[in-house]
């Protein structure tokens, strides 16, 4: 990770390591509600963080009482564990269709992607006809936003430094897309968009750094750029040609419970299976962990990357 990007705050060497979770509830506590007895032995997915329930601007108590599980300062659980206790509104019953690999693959990615496009992208931006630009395919939360676009029936156009993630991502239902890496893309992008539609909705980033400037031509006016990460650097440029078609820049970082359930109904209702790229088993597998985080280094993963705690079996796959 480059140096110039701050630390993620509130981390801690005692909490355990990671945040998504796929497991099985084992038992229930004595003051667990009626409703908690159908999730008894039945799959779950584990929700990403703690202290926001559903206020639409953000954390109802930003600073004090949210926090993302997983090394964290404000949580005493991760799912780098055989064994998590959580309160019962913290699990949702996981849908059916998915492997416990993909289970496990949803919640952040899932949550983190749900908001920056449904909830940040606005009315009428994110849906069936609107053209959405994903910069950065490849990434879990990039394919996550990918497929929940294409369901509610997006024009999907997506960026990446990589032809072959281009090309796959057009297998799951984009349009196109162009590689950033090649001087002037925004002017590949806007050949590429229909005549009849010819600018973006939406943008949904996870990069910074230049994004207004090479897409502030290809927005509509008031159009969105939902900004969910800067992996490029810690701040981004902000033209006065944004300002003038009255572009629209919101950031967006992880969810509600309530956007979690709601996205959890989606992927439900849709059959949305998460991209998994590789399963390593056993969380005493150190050799094939740090083979994951080689792959986030040199950027070779397409989708996420998943520890199968159990290393015999197929329970509690969690990343």
């Amino acid at each position: 990770m480059p140096s110039t990007i701050p630390p993620h705050p509130g981390i801690s060497f005692t909490a355990p390591l990671l945040a998504d979770g796929y497991g099985t509830v084992t038992a229930l506590g004595p003051s667990c509600s009626a409703a908690s007895n159908a999730l008894l032995h039945k799959p779950v997915l584990l929700l990403p963080m703690r202290g926001w329930a559903s206020a639409p601007e953000g954390p109802e108590n930003l600073g004090k009482d949210f926090a993302i599980i997983g090394a964290s300062t404000g949580s005493d659980v991760g799912t780098a564990q055989e064994w998590v206790v959580v309160h019962e509104d913290e699990v949702v019953a996981a849908p059916e269709h998915l492997t416990p690999a993909e289970g496990a693959a949803l919640p952040l990615v899932g949550l983190t992607g749900w908001r920056a496009l449904v909830s940040k992208g606005g009315p009428g931006n994110a849906e069936r006809g609107s053209n959405v630009l994903i910069t950065g395919i490849g990434g879990g939360v990039a394919l996550q936003v990918l497929q929940f676009a294409v369901a509610r029936g997006c024009s999907v156009w997506v960026t990446s430094g990589d032809k072959g993630k281009i090309e796959r991502a057009v297998g799951m239902g984009a349009k196109g897309g162009v590689v950033y890496k090649e001087k002037g893309w925004e002017k590949e992008l806007a050949g590429l968009l229909p005549a009849e539609r010819p600018y973006l909705d939406l943008v949904v980033d996870g990069a910074g750094g230049e994004v207004v400037g090479k897409t502030v031509k290809l927005l509509k006016p008031g159009g969105v750029i939902s900004c969910y990460g800067m992996t490029v650097g810690p701040k981004m440029d902000w033209l006065m040609q944004a300002v003038l078609k009255h572009i629209e820049l919101k950031g967006s970082t992880m969810g509600s419970k309530a956007e979690f359930r709601d996205m959890v109904e989606f992927v439900r209702e849709h059959k949305i299976r998460p991209v998994v790229s590789r399963v390593v088993k056993g969380l005493d597998n150190l050799e094939g962990i740090d083979s994951l985080f080689e792959d986030m280094k040199t950027g070779r993963q397409f989708g996420k990357l998943v520890i199968q705690i159990d290393a015999e079996g197929d329970s509690s796959p969690k990343l």
